[in-house]
């Protein structure tokens, strides 16, 4: 047996092959809600999934799949399911594991669209959810029920980078027979892979690294093939949070770059939480890859960089936090995260909006928070941006 391929071979190549019909090296976009078969048998055949092929995009499509198999491939899983975004992703997921009467078991410190699907959405379907106040293996532990059916978490968690330790949730997840799910969207599959840590689902919002230019939305779910296999047949056909081709063949254009974007986003970012540690006007950085960080010996076990996303606090709280934003030159005022250019945004009046003031300061997102995704331009002028903002 060979070697197996590297990463940024698996990044370029996996899932895509020179077209057969016309020897295109790029993947062709098949931008067609439909499909011709021959006659009525071979449409009844692949309708019916006895005979390969494809009838309707909303049911499968050859872009599409490139996408899905690429990101297999990079996760090291068996399949993967790419959807609309990557809430659709998260909400997706989480459906193909939860029903009613089920529980799930979480970290308070999630995304806040994520938060808010769990803690509103799932008890409409008569479903729960607990939140504990940190991602430690025994915390969750302690909230798991006899019909706790997922454990879900996210690591580095946005937005104040708590870091879980994936193969001790996993673990605790086989002993007691209950899937685990992490969104890896903070990180991407360049820096982690939380199915080869025993995890056993890994959720992207494909939108953020992975596409990387901020001009495509999507998302994926990479886990076991029975799983995929009925989130297709039982949810993404039903609820219709399908991809488009075009995006699917952007994000597949993005990840072509993905191994060489990563180490130039998280070098800034690095640079960056070390001159914000040390600056005067700042209270406190969020960020794994500085030595104080809680979850730093974790991030430094399962990571192999770490990351490019960083939260703080300035000492004047909300209106410190309210200047920065005003008079940053360099970053943009935007949400979304992941895009090669340098991104701030305030999340207690954003991606966190939706959850309770007092919930949110209790998993550490003050009224000042402001959360930056680290670009690839050049630090020092990253670094010279922030410094003039925070001379107030």
């Amino acid at each position: 047996m060979g070697k197996p391929l590297d990463f940024a071979t698996l990044a370029v190549h996996a899932g895509e092959a020179p077209c057969a019909a016309t020897g295109a090296l790029d993947t062709p976009i098949y931008q067609s809600t439909t499909f011709v078969s021959a006659d009525a048998d071979e449409m009844a055949a692949v309708y019916s999934e006895q005979k390969p092929g494809y009838m309707y995009t909303r049911y499968g499509n050859p872009t599409i799949h490139a996408l899905e198999a690429k990101m297999a491939a990079l996760e090291g899983g068996e399949a993967a399911l790419a959807t609309a975004s990557g809430m659709a992703a998260v909400s997706t997921a989480i459906l193909g594991y939860v029903k009613a009467g089920d529980h799930v078991v979480a970290p308070r410190s999630l995304y806040g669209a994520t938060y808010n699907f769990l803690s509103r959405k799932l008890p409409r379907m008569a479903a729960s959810a607990t939140f504990v106040e940190s991602g430690r293996v025994e915390d969750l532990e302690k909230a798991l029920r006899p019909n706790t059916r997922l454990i879900y978490f996210e690591t580095p968690s946005n937005p104040v980078l708590e870091v879980v330790d994936m193969a001790a949730v996993a673990a605790l997840g086989r002993a007691r027979g209950i899937p685990t799910m992490v969104d890896n969207t903070f990180a991407s599959p360049a820096l982690q892979q939380p199915l080869r840590l025993g995890v056993t689902v890994a959720v992207h919002s494909a939108t953020k690294y992975l596409c990387g230019h901020g001009d495509a939305m999507g998302g994926v779910i990479v886990g076991p093939r029975d799983y995929i296999s009925l989130l297709i047949h039982e949810v993404i056909r039903d609820y219709g949070a399908v991809i488009s081709p075009f995006n699917a063949w952007l994000i597949l254009r993005g990840i072509r770059t993905l191994h060489l974007r990563m180490p130039a986003h998280c070098s800034n970012a690095q640079q960056i939480a070390e001159f914000l540690a040390g600056h005067s006007k700042v209270q406190q950085v969020n960020y794994p890859g500085l030595p104080g960080h809680p979850g730093h010996q974790v991030a430094k076990k399962q990571m192999s960089a770490f990351g490019a996303m960083i939260s703080f606090e300035t000492k004047d709280g909300y209106e410190g936090g309210k200047q920065v934003m005003d008079r940053v030159r360099l970053f943009a005022r935007a949400a979304s995260l992941g895009d090669t250019r340098s991104l701030i945004v305030h999340p207690a009046s954003t991606s966190h909006r939706a959850v309770p003031p007092e919930e949110r300061r209790a998993i550490g997102i003050t009224d000042g928070l402001v959360r930056l995704s680290v670009g690839i331009e050049s630090a020092p002028d990253l670094i010279s941006d922030l410094d003039q903002a925070l001379q107030f």
